[in-house]
């Protein structure tokens, strides 16, 4: 397999690194899960088996954290089976170097100095990826379901009410935030609807003690 961009310079250290969330709102909306049928299918073919497996894991970590969290490069190589002997990431030209320098290839991750940014939803192929499937993938391709998208705005009415949800069951503003954080949302929007949510429950109660004579 040939990558689409010659060259990437991996600029990160050697043992831990931070992964945060890559904020695409379209790609977010458009895309699909790394651990889909999609991904299996489609893009296995065209970054491979370590990729897939790397990039499933740090959508996973992401899930759990999802303002980011620590990566132990070392342990990570081994858990996927590329550590080498001794069980580490290795030099620039490990296995493990390698399944990151593709990942970043390939635009699913992009270094930002120490930290790791990693794509929660994989594009569509394009066209030059289709090229590298056998021909009966290609024609299950051409037939595949694109999810339905979800614009920006839906996105954020659609936090806000499950925001507001979690609010009323007595939820804190962290916990509201994390909550949506695992539904998939951006950051920025789990923050903000946790904050709205907090300030309109607070107003309806009140409104309510107030009664309906109030101004």
């Amino acid at each position: 397999m040939t990558a689409e961009i010659a060259d990437v310079e991996l600029a990160l250290p050697v043992d831990v690194v931070h992964v945060v969330p890559w904020v695409d709102p379209v790609i977010d909306a458009l895309g699909f899960d790394p651990r889909s049928d999609y991904v299996e299918l489609f893009w296995l073919g065209v970054v491979g088996p370590s990729t897939t497996w790397l990039m499933r894991r740090l959508v996973a970590g992401l899930d759990r954290a999802p303002e980011g969290f620590a990566l132990d490069l070392a342990e990570t190589a081994q858990a996927i089976g590329i550590g080498g002997n001794g069980g580490g990431a290795g030099g620039r030209n490990s296995p493990f170097a390698r399944t990151l320098v593709r990942a970043c290839q390939f635009g699913l991750a992009q270094t930002n100095g120490t930290q790791l940014a990693v794509r929660r939803r994989l594009p569509p192929l394009n066209a030059r990826q289709l090229e590298r499937l056998p021909a009966r993938l290609r024609t299950l391709h051409a037939t595949w379901p694109l999810p339905a998208r979800e614009t920006p705005d839906a996105a954020a009415r659609r936090a806000r009410r499950l925001a507001l949800t979690l609010s009323e069951l007595g939820e804190s503003i962290d916990a509201v935030q994390a909550q949506l954080g695992r539904w998939r949302f951006a950051p920025d929007e789990c923050r903000a609807a946790a904050i709205w949510a907090d300030a309109e429950r607070a107003a309806r109660a009140a409104r309510a003690a107030a009664g309906p004579d109030a101004a």
